[in-house]
């Protein structure tokens, strides 16, 4: 494993010459008058095609020629037609790429070919007829191709010599990610040949994790290119928005939490990002469409053009495209608000300035944000982040009390100008993505024997994690559902239900867009939301300005039971059920209390909350004092990460201790210190095996796309190792030195 040379601020041109001529010529007349360091620096590797490369830049940097300009050299001196497959994310990606490659391959004489579901079946045939030149394609399409073709797919991809992996980092750790590393290795088997892969990344956090992502198992072989970039001119405000006191008894529009605060900000975007091209971050689907109405709505009310654009998932596909036609024309000023749809690679030109609302889901989402700003030349990257905090009353939670949207903000924008980013985990069994795989490996032989699966799919593919015993009990569970069969000669082959899931169109895609759970109380419908954090019976969820505690999860019909939880202070903070946020987050939010020093990004309002914030720290004494009591509750303040927060909040509840993750803190209901600090010691003490029982407590287990189609020992273990850190959970409690009250 090496790093390639850095680089120097003023790239030389040493290696242009190597480039093809007509390549040299587009290059002058398009008025390049010199090459990015990272496009100087991947020339000589990409022509050598003999070791994997990763290019890490920033957005809008030239990864996309740096990694084509060198591809399309090499690919234009064979003698024989040649193939670089180009793998995106994004359909609309892959337009893009589509236009930027198409006037360069056509001085080449280079055939360009993108595939997803809107390219017609003549222009796909074509490409079958003559597999040559740039593929554009998708993992979903990639998969189809696979199945579809089934072993006529070698002769798609025989020419193949480079693997274009973009946007690298929206794939790790992802079920998506593993279904991409599982289909590169199925291609190189079918062609009996390694293939150069090339990952392309403005964002990412763990160099070493990227590489083994890229070629699992073979990170040594993986070279690396990270572009240096030019002191950023960086203009960040943080402004803290006070929202008053809702009286709870009243259902009317006008005492919506956080309406005050909301319409505030409102009237503050409409004020700022008026007659430029910006992108707004709220944290929600609901809060774009919010945002969206309101500010669509002030532009009629002022009688102005409409510069204001929705744009995310659930979408109609006509719609999202407005928005991005909206952002790329030149003539009229837009900003999109948008979920992580517009946080890739599309192109839809210079962004003035990017608003978040509330924290962001994690650093590198927010520094992949803030990559769109400050493109031209001379004009700085803005960031705008507005963090809401409820009026403190008497009955405040310790999250508001501490200000956590706003300490979660200040924490996440201090690490990203720190440079730090969350390390991705390439672990994890990711056994819903194996069901995908080797129903996709039947289907596209038409049966294969366990051991032809075992071989091509965990022996020497993406799923190297998997222990043979699982894999077995994984297959006996297919059969058992009626998945697969076994014949008299021990092939497995396709059932009648496994073929239509096969055959359906959505089988392609290995993740599914998260389920909204509906939650039910007395047999009355209360409404719907997403769940990402583990559920048991006895555990609480907020909803609707309420606690509640769980009756029954049924993941069949996507139900949560509940009864009235017991009374208390609700916090305000809105990443409570989102994102899984890292412990170095929390680390910094607890250093940012500890300390005194001011933070020169906020607002007048900010500075005043983040005193609030310091002073109930200290008043609290929290610095000492991490097991607190505090009425019939035990609130636990040890400012991990949320992976681990979750792991000890089931093993509290496996001892009967009911428990909720607040983030900065745990709630332990029903309990007192000292109980709660005997158990903490005992569980202290306890071996990592013993603790796998607390998933068996978890009904909500279900998160992946085709988890209800695993054998229930499978399931659990996917969940222990995709959703709970139970090592760190232990190693956490350990350090934590927890006395044991019984020996005083």
């Amino acid at each position: 494993m090496t790093n390639l040379p850095s680089s120097s601020s003023e790239p030389q041109s040493r290696n242009f010459e190597l480039l093809d001529p007509r390549i040299q010529r587009w290059l002058w007349q398009a008025g390049w008058t010199s090459l990015r360091d990272a496009q100087e620096l991947a020339i000589a590797p990409l022509l050598a095609g003999d070791r994997d490369l990763i290019i890490a830049a920033a957005t809008a940097s030239g990864k996309t020629e740096a990694a084509f300009l060198p591809i399309l050299t090499r690919l234009a001196k064979s003698d024989e037609p040649r193939l670089a497959v180009y793998v995106g994310p994004l359909k609309a990606l892959i337009n893009d790429q589509w236009q930027r490659l198409e006037g360069l391959c056509d001085i080449l004489e280079m055939p360009v070919t993108p595939w997803h579901g809107d390219i017609s079946a003549s222009h796909k045939a074509r490409f079958l007829k003559r597999p040559a030149g740039c593929l554009l394609i998708t993992p979903e399409s990639l998969e189809a191709l696979l199945m579809r073709q089934g072993n006529a797919a070698a002769g798609a991809l025989a020419a193949a010599d480079y693997f274009v992996i973009d946007e690298l980092h929206s794939f790790l750790g992802t079920e998506r990610g593993k279904q991409l590393q599982s289909l590169l290795s199925r291609s190189e088997r079918l062609i009996q040949r390694r293939v150069c892969r090339v990952g392309l990344s403005a964002t990412l956090g763990d160099m070493n994790g990227a590489r083994e992502f890229l070629r699992p198992g073979g990170a040594q072989e993986v070279d690396l290119i990270v572009a240096k970039q030019a002191a950023l001119d960086l203009h960040i405000i943080l402004k803290g928005v006070l929202e008053p006191v809702v009286d709870a008894t009243k259902t009317e529009e006008e005492d919506e939490p956080n309406l005050v605060a909301k319409t505030g900000i409102v009237t503050d975007l409409y004020r700022t990002l008026r007659g430029s091209n910006n992108l707004v971050f709220p944290n929600s689907r609901s809060a774009v469409e919010f945002f969206a109405d309101r500010l669509r709505s002030r532009c009629e009310t002022e009688r102005v053009p409409n510069e204001f654009w929705p744009h995310h998932g659930n979408l109609a596909k006509e719609i999202r495209e407005q928005a991005e036609a909206a952002l790329k024309q030149k003539t009229m000023p837009a900003t999109g608000i948008c979920t992580s749809t517009l946080e890739l690679g599309i192109d839809i030109g210079a962004i003035k300035s990017v608003a978040q609302i509330g924290p962001p889901p994690s650093v590198a989402s927010l520094r992949q944000r803030l990559g769109r700003s400050g493109r031209r030349e001379g004009e700085p990257a803005v960031l705008r982040s507005y963090a809401i905090e409820r009026q403190l009353t008497p009955q405040s939670s310790p999250t508001d009390l501490l200000r956590v949207n706003l300490l979660q903000s200040i924490a996440m924008i201090r690490l990203l100008l720190q440079g730090w980013y969350e390390p991705v985990s390439v672990a994890g069994l990711h056994s819903s993505t194996m069901v995908q795989q080797v129903l996709s490996v039947i289907s596209q032989h038409g049966a294969a024997t366990a051991g032809r699966l075992w071989e091509i799919l965990c022996e020497r593919g993406a799923f190297t994690g998997m222990p043979r015993d699982l894999f077995a009990s994984l297959l006996r569970g297919l059969g058992a559902k009626e998945i697969i069969f076994q014949d008299a000669t021990g092939l497995l082959l396709l059932a009648p239900k496994g073929e239509k899931i096969c055959g359906h169109y959505s089988f392609y895609a290995a993740f599914s867009s998260q389920e909204e759970f509906r939650l039910v109380a007395g047999g009355q419908t209360l409404g719907s939301m997403p769940v990402s954090r583990p559920l048991s019976p006895g555990s609480f969820v907020i909803f609707g300005g309420r606690r509640w505690q769980v009756v029954s999860v049924s993941t069949d019909d996507l139900v949560i039971e509940v009864k009235p939880g017991a009374a208390g202070a609700l916090p305000a903070f809105e990443g409570q059920y989102g994102a899984t946020i890292h412990g170095r987050v929390r680390e910094e939010m607890r250093h940012i209390l500890r300390g005194n020093e001011p933070v020169p990004f906020l607002d007048k309002i900010g500075t005043r909350l983040l005193e609030e914030a310091r002073s109930t720290y200290g008043r609290l004494d929290l610095d000492k004092e991490w097991v607190r009591e505090a009425g019939t509750e035990v609130h636990l303040y040890w400012w991990k990460g949320d992976r681990i927060n979750d792991t000890l909040a089931l093993m509290l509840q496996a001892r009967a201790l009911p428990t909720i993750n607040h983030g900065i803190y745990l709630e332990v209901r029903g309990a007192d210190k000292v109980g709660v600090t005997e158990t903490l010691h005992d569980l202290s003490q306890i071996e990592d095996a013993e603790s796998l029982a607390v998933a068996s407590t978890v009904q909500n287990k279900i998160r992946e796309k085709w988890d209800g189609l695993l054998a229930e020992d499978v399931l659990e273990a996917s969940f222990v190792s995709n959703s709970l850190d139970i090592a760190g959970t232990l190693a956490a409690l350990r350090t934590a030195c927890v006395p044991d009250p019984r020996r005083r």
